[in-house]
Parts: C-alpha cells; sequence; structure tokens
C-alpha cells in the first residue's frame, strides 16, 4: 500500500513519457549531468525497515557548497530541516538545533534513522560518486538500471525528461534490512 500511496503523488513538471528515452541519450547528456550543481527536487520518500514502514516528503536545495534538505511526515517526525555546509551539518526539529560531523550521524542520533545523504546528490542525478568505487549496470538503452555503492543499492525504475536532462523519477535504495523508495515529484535543475 506504501508503494501504492507513494506513486499516486502528482508532478507539477509534465513529465515526458519514459518510452521516449533512446538509446546514446544518457552518454549525451553524461557531462552536463555531472557539471550540474545547482539544482531543486520535491517528492516522497518511503522507509521501510523491520522496525517500521512510513513515508514522509521531502523538499532538497542542493548548491555547490551548501545543501538544504527539508524532510516533513511521519518518519520526519513532525518538521526536520537538514544543511551542510563545508563540513558543517546540522539538524533542526522541534526538540532544537544539533550538530554533528556527517549528516548520517547526525540523522541516525536525532531521528533514528538516516538517509545516504552524502551520496544521494550523485544518486538521484543518476550517477555514482566517483570517488567510491561502484559497481554499475545499464539497460538496453544505455540509462543506469543498477547502481552497488557504499553497502547500499539502487535501482532506477522510472525516468522523466526534464529541461532536455533525463532524470531519475523513481529510486529504490537498499541496505541490509533498509528499504527506501523515492519518488520524485518536480525536479527543477539550474544550469547556470
Amino acid at each position: 500500500m506504501l508503494s501504492l500511496a507513494l506513486l499516486t503523488g502528482c508532478a507539477t513538471s509534465t513529465p515526458v513519457d519514459d518510452g521516449s528515452r533512446q538509446s546514446g541519450q544518457w552518454e549525451s547528456q553524461q557531462a552536463s549531468l555531472e557539471a550540474l550543481e545547482t539544482w531543486k527536487l520535491a517528492g516522497k520518500a518511503g522507509l521501510r525497515s523491520p522496525e517500521e514502514n512510513t513515508s514522509a516528503n521531502l523538499d532538497w536545495n542542493q548548491y555547490p557548497h551548501y545543501f538544504r534538505l527539508l524532510v516533513s511526515g511521519p518518519f520526519g517526525g513532525g518538521r526536520t530541516v537538514l544543511e551542510g555546509r563545508e563540513g558543517r551539518f546540522n539538524l533542526t526539529n522541534n526538540e532544537g538545533r544539533f550538530e554533528a560531523e556527517s549528516p548520517e550521524a547526525l540523522m541516525e542520533k536525532q531521528l533514528g534513522w538516516s538517509l545516504p545523504v552524502s551520496a544521494m546528490p550523485f544518486w538521484v542525478r543518476g550517477l555514482p560518486d566517483e570517488e567510491r568505487s561502484y559497481q554499475l549496470e545499464t539497460d538496453e538503452l544505455g540509462f543506469p538500471s543498477h547502481l552497488t555503492q557504499d553497502g547500499w543499492t539502487i535501482d532506477y525504475r522510472d525516468w522523466e525528461r526534464v529541461d532536455n536532462l533525463w532524470l531519475p523519477r523513481r529510486l529504490v535504495m537498499e541496505y541490509d534490512e533498509v528499504r527506501i523508495t523515492l519518488v520524485i515529484n518536480q525536479w527543477q535543475p539550474d544550469s547556470q
């Protein structure tokens, strides 16, 4: 039921049907995606683990040296803001403001769970973090279909075209017994 609920979110931009992807498109846009350092996305994340099964809304603003992630809803504990700048990370929720050396440690300590925030700016664009080892499989059109990195497996399930870029619309991330389904309802890439 959670998957069905996640899929019912409406995109504010009109996505292009995934069936219009063609061979060679991924390779031709890869340099543009790697250079894309400023973007916004809005979507839903479903978290499933042996202890819980819940979801939350995500609003992510990414800049070259700063990010701001707003998590709202059940697994956000209401409204949680995670920010990072030059190795400094803080989390603000209804219990106060907290700091830690990594976003994952901060989320784990304050919320009891964590998203792979350090790697997700790569993964949500369909890219691996080139500074860490990884395995990447592609589909018959050359688009990423399965990525393994840092103990996580990422399956790319759906794509949409936004501003002449093909971007992931739905991805499933798994680590041990934790499964996170991310459905991106709105992409706003900033090419400047």
